[in-house]
């Protein structure tokens, strides 16, 4: 963690953005503990009292909306949007920092779990008034999560730097970012959207905060592996080509050993006496070279799946209802 001694940027007003789905049971205990945070950061002058919360809903079918409802009515701080219907966490998150982008001077993304230790939220702000634009929340550790959980997340990481694509490693998506950089982020307009992709590529004065990973406050994972698989390819294919090439050098590896193959099978045909049916050879070979057909198409397809998302120019989402 980089350290702050001076102060070069005023108190910001602070928006902190929390994407929900179906998150009726996390956000009762959520919004207090923010909202807490918000007070103790007023009261030492880290940040304007104007800062709020804002709350995307993401076409939740439980009672979070009307959770909301009241939550703002009780305290106009808790601000909330409703999106049309679901379209995933990316989305959501990007809606939320999007509609704040004109009404805060920084905005931090939060997960309504608060697995991401909220408390670093007050390091992020200081390191934003510090001079960075962007603050990364990464985890220092993953003891509160299960083998599996643990070797699936690196792995997730680490196929992700084989493919070409630069993130930071064990940050999701809990970050600060200033309006400055929030106005360079709505400049990326792909339909495609992984945030953990695009934010690095901007390019503006970053740190890192390290926290401890808790577990959640109430509720279920809204991530499971199909879930993660799911994003890590999107991804890879909205960030980098290198499958692609992937593809082309292993075909190439195949016709040289097609070579290699051919002219051993045309000098045991002229020069041997032995016949050898081959059976086991051709079968291998059709099922080795069918299967990798099939992967390379569905590849290709995912890759022009996403070109023919992208040239329709469809809204990529709709806002429902705001609570401002």
């Amino acid at each position: 963690m980089e350290e702050y001694t001076a102060t070069e940027r005023p108190a910001p007003v602070l928006a902190v953005v929390i994407p929900c789905y179906n998150e009726e049971d996390a956000l009762p205990a959520s919004i207090p503990v923010l909202l807490d945070i918000i007070d103790r950061m007023t009261a030492d002058g880290l940040v304007d009292p104007r800062s709020y919360i804002l709350c995307a809903d993401d076409g939740s079918s439980d009672s979070t909306w009307k959770l909301l409802v009241d939550r703002h009515a009780a305290d106009p701080r808790v601000k909330a949007i409703s999106l049309a219907h679901n379209r995933g966490h990316q989305y959501a998150l990007l809606a939320g920092l999007m509609e704040v982008m004109d009404h805060c001077d920084a905005a931090v993304s939060i997960d309504a779990d608060l697995q991401d230790d909220p408390l670093a939220i007050i390091d992020m702000v200081r390191l934003y008034r510090a001079g960075s634009d962007i603050v990364y929340g990464v985890r220092s550790s993953r003891k509160t999560d299960t083998m599996f959980k643990r070797t699936t997340a690196h792995a997730f990481y680490s196929f992700q730097k084989v493919m070409g694509l630069e993130t930071i490693y064990d940050h999701a998506d809990y970050r600060l970012m200033s309006n400055f950089a929030l106005g360079l982020l709505a400049q990326y307009r792909e339909s495609n959207i992984f945030l953990r992709g695009i934010v690095p590529q901007i390019g503006l004065r970053s740190s890192v905060v390290k926290y401890s990973r808790a577990a959640r406050v109430a509720g279920e994972s809204k991530y499971p592996l199909s879930k993660m698989l799911a994003l890590s390819i999107d991804g890879i294919t909205s960030f980098s080509a290198r499958p692609m090439r992937w593809i082309f050098f292993t075909g190439l590896i195949s016709f040289i050993l097609t070579l290699i193959v051919a002219v051993y099978v045309l000098i045991s045909h002229f020069f041997t006496a032995t016949s050898n049916p081959g059976w086991a050879s051709i079968m291998l070979s059709i099922w080795g070279l069918g299967s990798l057909i099939l992967i390379s198409i569905g590849l290709v397809g995912e890759y022009i799946g996403k070109i023919f998302v992208e040239v329709k120019g469809r809204p990529r989402y709709a806002i429902r209802q705001r609570l401002l």
